[in-house]
């Protein structure tokens, strides 16, 4: 299957990447396939009034209640954040009205790949290793000064391009904790990847 868009012959503002409908012309185009998950499918186009590349990511999220939520939640949080080691998000499309909106596309900065596949496909030394953690670090206290808890950190949260610049994403499954109330027994448990819970919620 191809990685490539086609442009639709009735709308040239649409592109389709593997059967998926992009309408997110004329600004971007040249859409080209980077992933896809249970709520959505990421792309990278290119951004015609910056002359860049950036990442698209499209969510259906009206199928559930579940992914509004959670598409919500990334979404208010990441629209409050400025930090070089945090994603950030650059444009929102969606339809003009409510009647009209099915889909909803997040436009952000393009990263070349995530350390869960750096880590697939070559060992990283231990000069990269500290300047990876590094980074983190400096995003988790950016987040918990917040008052946010990310929970569901794990290497595939964890975007990289090809300076070694490191950025968190994926704040679906976040929360804003309030330093004033216990949050025990409210936050549900099963969140984070097994592998990389917390060991006070193992």
């Amino acid at each position: 299957m191809s990685d490539g868009s086609v442009v639709d012959a009735q709308n040239p503002n649409i592109e389709i990447v593997r059967g998926q409908p992009f309408e997110v012309g004329p600004r971007y185009s040249n859409l080209k396939f980077i992933g896809e998950g249970a709520y959505g499918m990421v792309v990278s186009a290119n951004d015609n009034q910056t002359n860049s590349r950036v990442a698209i990511k499209k969510i259906f999220p009206f199928e559930h209640q579940t992914y509004c939520q959670r598409t919500l939640r990334e979404i208010k949080i990441l629209t409050r954040f400025r930090h070089e080691n945090i994603i950030n998000i650059q444009d929102i499309i969606r339809a003009p009205t409510i009647d009209q909106m099915k889909d909803v596309y997040i436009v952000q900065c393009l990263m070349e790949t995530d350390l869960h596949k750096l880590l697939k496909t070559q060992t990283i030394s231990n000069e990269h290793v500290c300047y990876f953690l590094y980074q983190i670090l400096r995003g988790l206290k950016y987040i918990h000064s917040a008052n946010v808890l990310h929970r569901d950190l794990k290497p595939s949260n964890l975007l990289l391009n090809t300076n070694c610049d490191l950025k968190i994403c994926d704040f679906g499954l976040a929360r804003i904790a309030d330093p004033e109330h216990d949050h025990t027994g409210f936050l549900t448990e099963y969140v984070a990847t097994r592998w990389y819970r917390a060991p006070e919620i193992m």
